[in-house]
């Protein structure tokens, strides 16, 4: 009951403070507009301190041989995941397709897996590593591609937006620990960066908390049945074809720990945003994220006990 009880742990936790951020703005402790500000800080300044500060100071490259894998392993599951994907998506009603489409393809890539690693194996856990290293490409592959999902011919490739912050924190944290420069960087800068990137995850919950409290406020039709077909695609079928891929081609488990927690997790947290960026159903995008959310308390321990019986460290 171990992975169950930690799995467990870690999305209620994650969904508390989600609760909190829904009261402030639901209260109107804080304005609804500062969602839009407090978001670029999450993700633009504080996910990077925490993915640069993580990487120098817990990244071995000598007892890791397999880091340099880890970004073609996520190649590999957004070209299954895409195809699970496209079989998919059809159960959805015209209407909501695209949502449900987007909505499957991107995973909550980071902010999900993160304190579950943690809440199973440590802070100092090198899993931590293995998901940043995984993960390196998917911020600039998020926002080149989900246009794809709403327009036949999408906006002009933008190389700015690959190179994200989070890319660059992650290359140069690596870079730093393959040239052994980490010892003369003063600790103070590592407690500095620790401190801001420490700020991540419970302010990107309290942002989707208070994202979530705009969006129902609408009063939009909630559509009961779509979102249990989301659901049972996304937290059901999704992580188990994500197991039993596992099971057959036996990858190291750090490299399988990280896949099935991407195979597992919610829709990222941006996906309304995303949605209302390309004129989409907003409504309908975060029905599906909080049902998937709210889902993930039960379906998350129950694929980690699967998980836990066939993989061991």
């Amino acid at each position: 009951m171990g992975l169950f009880t930690a799995t467990f742990e870690s999305v209620a936790v994650l969904l508390v403070i989600g609760l909190v951020g829904f009261h402030l703005i639901s209260k109107r402790l804080l304005p609804g507009t500062v969602l839009s500000f407090l978001y670029p800080l999450g993700l633009e300044i504080a996910l990077p301190c925490l993915i640069f500060v993580n990487i120098v100071t817990r990244f071995d490259p000598d007892t890791t041989s397999n880091w340099w894998v880890l970004p073609f392993w996520w190649l590999g599951f957004t070209v299954v995941t895409a195809a699970l994907t496209g079989l998919t998506m059809f159960v959805s009603a015209g209407k909501t397709r695209r949502e449900f489409a987007l909505s499957l393809f991107y995973q909550n890539a980071i902010f999900f897996p993160m304190p579950i690693i943690i809440q199973m194996y440590g802070q100092d856990s090198p899993y931590l590593v293995d998901l940043f290293l995984f993960t390196l490409l998917f911020p600039g592959f998020l926002f080149n591609t989900y246009g794809f999902f709403y327009s036949k011919r999408p906006d002009k490739f933008n190389w700015r937006k690959s190179f994200h912050p989070v890319f660059w924190a992650t290359v140069l944290a690596v870079s730093i620990r393959l040239l052994g420069l980490h010892s003369h960087i003063p600790r103070f800068v590592f407690s500095a960066l620790g401190m801001v990137g420490q700020m991540t995850v419970p302010l990107l919950m309290l942002i989707l908390g208070g994202t979530i409290y705009l969006d129902l406020r609408q009063k939009e039709r909630f559509e009961i049945i779509e979102v249990a077909k989301f659901v049972l695609v996304k937290n059901i079928i999704f992580p188990l074809i994500g197991l039993a891929l596992l099971i057959i081609f036996r990858p190291s488990y750090n490299i399988a720990l990280i896949i099935f927690l991407q195979s597992a997790v919610p829709p990222i947290t941006s996906a309304p945003l995303l949605v209302h960026r390309e004129s989409g159903n907003r409504a309908i995008a975060c029905q599906f994220l909080v049902g998937s959310f709210l889902f993930a308390l039960v379906s998350m321990p129950l694929m980690a006990m699967i998980f836990g019986y066939y993989f061991s460290p």
